[in-house]
């Protein structure tokens, strides 16, 4: 009986003593918590002011004296360090500001919580300064006023037949709203220090080395510069190269890479090249060395019998080559086409008519299947037939020729510079001799019935048709 009531009384005495206990720490939490009312948190920082445990009362001076030392230092980037001093830019605390608010609005029964975190405040009125002064003071810094580096993105060297990446430039070039806006914003805050770097006050480069842009740029300029296109113009023949072979070497000189790392053709470029290519293979208007069939040779220009490039379209074929990165060998887009390559490009089939003597020979396979006296356009009346290397339009088989003052019915019409053509003239009793001085066509060449079936027969269309005079 007596070991029950001793068990129980010390169970009692200690039950006593946790209330006590606990009563103690009640206790002493609420007079900690009474004196909060007057006094701040541990770990409390205004505007950059560390205040903990500061009495109400008492921080305008700890404010005060904070800023009469105060100093902001500036971080740039190439570690060079400059200070704006408080005192210079006046500095001072605001009277009038709402600092009251924090104290108001605080729950001094959460003071504990301070000892775990740090309770930060910002006001933003607590400080003043002289706006004119700083403006003075931020326009004077080395930082804006030294020479200046600009950055530059990445940029793509071609090199070896490939493409490789120019790292970026960062530079020194500061962005002058973005630093003003900074100083005010550390200054209020009472900060110490701004990394100018970290705080983007710097103009940066949009694309470096790691832009995922960066790599499809170039891996386009490397798609574009494998194309290899190579242009077949024929067997070589008197000089002419058979392939002009444009690639890499070429292309690299055309493209260029913009601000937004997009891939420029300069198509200007592409227009030139093309345009030299017309102008070495174009063979339209050259002038012609030709042996006649009486065994004389002559230079024979004009018409437009020939090689011609269809500029307009090649350019836009080239530039599709281009963005395809394609490996093709190919003739270019011609207007038209001679009968052979080279630079004799009339070939063995054609049809020569010597003005000066009246008589036509036409030439198949390099053999004379036909020939005979015609008459062609009145030189007196403007209308001779005019000179130089054309080609047989098309042919006709039942044709009517109309012009001003005349309406003729002609069996075989062979048109091959615009409506001046060779066809049968059957109101004539004869050819050849000096008739086209009196009595000439309007630029046609008349010939007899059977010379004009005989070619009709056996000529195609493109066949070069060259006029000339002894």
């Amino acid at each position: 009986m007596r070991n029950i009531n001793i068990k129980k009384f010390f169970k009692t005495r200690i039950m006593g003593n946790i209330i006590i206990l606990l009563a103690s720490i009640v206790l002493i939490y609420l007079l900690i918590s009474i004196y909060f009312t007057k006094y701040y948190f541990f770990n409390t920082v205004i505007n950059g002011v560390n205040v903990s445990l500061k009495a109400h009362d008492d921080v305008e001076d700890k404010i005060k004296s904070y800023i009469k030392d105060y100093k902001l230092q500036l971080i740039e980037r190439d570690e060079e360090v400059e200070e704006i001093i408080g005192q210079d830019v006046q500095l001072r605390f605001n009277e009038k500001s709402s600092i009251s608010k924090i104290y108001e609005s605080k729950n001094s029964f959460k003071w504990i919580s301070s000892l775990f975190k740090k309770e930060k405040y910002y006001i933003e009125d607590l400080f003043d300064y002289n706006k004119e002064t700083l403006k003075k003071k931020i326009n004077e810094l080395n930082c804006l006023n030294k020479e200046v580096i600009e950055p530059k993105n990445v940029n793509f060297k071609y090199s070896n037949g490939s493409y490789e990446v120019v790292k970026e430039v960062y530079g020194n070039k500061v962005n002058k709203d973005k630093l003003k806006e900074n100083i005010e914003s550390s200054i209020l805050r009472g900060e110490t220090k701004l990394d100018l770097n970290k705080n983007l006050c710097y103009e940066d480069p949009k694309y470096t080395l790691e832009s995922h842009k960066t790599l499809e740029t170039k891996n386009l300029l490397n798609k574009y510069i494998k194309t290899r296109l190579i242009y077949v113009f024929g067997e070589e023949d008197e000089g002419l190269d058979k392939n002009e072979i444009l690639d890499g070497n070429i292309i690299n000189q055309w493209l260029t890479v913009d601000e937004e790392l997009e891939v420029v053709i300069n198509e200007k470029a592409v227009l030139g090249y093309v345009e030299e290519l017309s102008k070495k293979y174009n063979t339209v208007g050259i002038v012609r060395n030709f042996k006649t069939a009486l065994g004389k040779m002559l230079e024979i220009k004009g018409g437009f019998y020939g090689w011609k490039i269809n500029i307009s379209d090649e350019k836009k074929e080239l530039l599709k080559n281009i963005k395809q990165g394609e490996v093709i060998e190919r003739e270019p887009i011609y207007i038209q086409k001679a009968i052979t390559r080279g630079k004799d490009d009339i070939g063995i089939t054609y049809v020569e008519i010597n003005v000066t003597r009246q008589h036509l020979w036409f030439y198949k396979e390099g053999r004379v299947i036909a020939q005979g006296a015609v008459v062609t356009g009145n030189p007196n009346r403007g209308n001779s037939t005019n000179l130089g290397v054309y080609m047989l339009n098309y042919k006709q088989k039942g044709a009517t020729l109309r012009g001003a003052n005349y309406e003729s019915e002609v069996t075989y019409w062979m048109p091959f510079n615009g409506n001046i053509g060779i066809h049968d003239a059957s109101w004539r009793y004869s050819f050849g001799g000096k008739i086209y001085k009196s009595n000439g066509t309007h630029g046609c060449v008349n010939t007899p019935l059977y010379l004009a079936k005989t070619i009709f027969e056996n000529i195609e269309d493109g066949t070069p048709v060259i006029c000339y005079e002894e």
